[in-house]
């Protein structure tokens, strides 16, 4: 089929573009600013258009010739998101109708009977509303909480979590929701492409379990390998108030984390499961709160730290995308020493490779006092079991604190540290080959707070990470310059002895 998708910059629209692609269909993208996409790879095998979703000739230009239309745009940033997103959902209703297109899909909220709705929820069902009324026959899927690392309701969830041992939990944390992973979303979606024309309505979707707030931030921790969240139920506490505070501890935007607190004033739990007569549930069912959570936990456990999250190199949607924003993925710090070399790659990496050996970590140990200050701040005493091969390191060896991580030879080498700290540290080294025989050293810090303690240890570290990351990084860049002028002095040397 031909489908289209607005809001594809978004963190659905980003996940759906490449599974559409996956199940065979045609797919162009409208998006505001196309420049986001220049980095996902999918971005040649799509058509892509830029355009407005309040500007109707552009939309209906857009729609020109496509059958589904994927309607995935949401304006919480912005303050008249209400107003906004009404006026948009009206201009694409009329366009959709003029441009005889098979199906609608869009993704709402799910509504809560005999409740006062909030303005994000109250704003969903408008939509919706308004998409219904062009007469294309239109799904509205109704979701929860979305579980996998981007996703708004999630990111709100890892970070009120992870900084909060002790809670203060006012009503809305008592109330129910129904979370659902974003790969049943995506499944729900893609297979919403093939209903026939009679089916047109809402759905309700969710996942198999249901919890209220305070029980999902406490089985997040269990899973995260955090300790208990400690909850203080209190009577006051508005969500509007709420909103300050969680504005303070999470890297969200205000308007974005306002709009979700106010939801949370709402019960947000599937009412009926109507979808499953028109889409099966998937092949082994709905997956649980809990696998959704590792599945967007993944990357970091797994040691996938290849960049800040810049690139889509695996397939699942619950793991981060270039497109996604800054703050989602959580808490990953980075500090990154680089300099340039008048010496090869080559001799760089074998300064690598001769990490612990018996000549110690670099010319100058000394420069490597992280082993004593992080022995002091933890209590840990020094690990040493030996290389299998001197000057050649391997998987899984330990280096004094460090355990190796990753090699990619000759180009990186990471190491985890093997101490008790409150979150992971590594340190990755790269070499990078530059023009006239000369190289480029990249060292990079990296560390996933855990908790408060976590923050606390990083923020009060900085004047020694600074000098002692730093004096690493000279280091191993003098240690090489020294090898590669000994190395110029011998060239030198044999030639002369050869003229003679």
């Amino acid at each position: 089929m031909r489908c289209i998708v607005f809001g594809a910059t978004g963190y659905l629209g980003a996940r759906l573009v490449p599974a559409l692609l996956a199940a065979g269909h045609d797919v162009r993208v409208m998006a505001r600013t196309p420049a986001k996409l220049d980095d996902v790879p999918w971005r040649q095998q799509v058509e892509m258009v830029d355009g407005d979703v309040i500007d109707g000739e552009r939309v209906r230009q857009a729609l020109d010739g496509q059958q589904v239309l994927y309607y995935l745009v949401h304006s919480l940033l912005r303050s008249d998101f209400v107003d906004f997103d009404a006026r948009a959902a009206s201009t694409v209703a009329d366009a959709a109708a003029q441009a005889g297109l098979s199906r609608i899909v869009y993704v709402g909220g799910i509504i809560p009977d005999q409740q006062q709705l909030s303005d994000h929820l109250a704003s969903r069902e408008e939509v919706g509303r308004l998409l219904h009324e062009s007469g294309v026959p239109t799904v509205e899927l109704r979701a929860a909480a979305i579980i996998g690392a981007g996703s708004a309701s999630f990111e709100m969830l890892r970070y009120l979590t992870e900084r909060l041992p002790l809670m203060i939990t006012p009503r809305w944390l008592r109330t129910r929701v129904q979370p659902i992973a974003v790969h049943d979303v995506l499944y729900y979606l893609t297979n919403a492409a093939a209903l026939p024309a009679e089916v047109s309505q809402a759905f309700d979707i969710g996942g198999p379990d249901t919890f209220t707030y305070t029980g999902m931030i406490r089985k997040y921790a269990a899973i995260a390998g955090l300790q208990r969240r400690i909850a203080i139920p209190v009577p006051v506490l508005t969500p509007w108030l709420s909103s300050h505070w969680v504005n303070l501890i999470t890297p969200l935007p205000r308007a974005l984390a306002s709009s979700l607190m106010d939801s949370l004033e709402n019960d947000v739990v599937c009412t009926e499961h109507d979808i499953a007569e028109h889409i099966p549930d998937p092949e082994g069912g709905l997956i649980h709160f809990e696998d959704a959570v590792e599945l967007a936990l993944a990357r970091v456990r797994e040691g996938e730290l290849q960049t800040r999250w810049r690139h889509g190199d695996d397939n699942s949607p619950a793991r981060p995308l270039p497109t996604d924003p800054s703050w989602a993925g959580g808490s990953l710090h980075e500090q990154v020493h680089e300099r340039q070399l008048h010496a090869d790659a080559d001799t760089l990496w074998q300064a690598f490779e001769a990490l612990g050996a018996e000549h110690g970590w670099s010319a100058t140990p000394l420069g490597w006092s992280l082993r004593g200050w992080i022995g002091q701040i933890t209590g840990a005493s020094k690990v040493d079991r030996g290389l299998r091969q001197p000057h050649r390191l391997h998987p899984g060896e330990s280096l004094d604190w460090w355990r190796v991580e990753y090699i990619d030879r000759p180009h990186v080498l990471r190491l985890r540290a093997d101490i008790p700290l409150p979150g992971r540290l590594w340190l990755e080294l790269s070499v990078h080959d530059e023009a006239d025989g000369r190289s480029s050293y990249r060292q990079r810090t990296l560390f996933q707070p855990h908790g408060l303690a976590g923050e606390a240890f990083w923020t009060l570290s900085g004047p020694f990470r600074d000098a002692v990351l730093g004096g690493i990084a000279r280091d191993i860049t003098s240690a090489v310059q020294q090898r590669w002028a000994g190395r110029a002095v011998f060239s030198r040397s044999r030639a002369g002895t050869f003229g003679m």
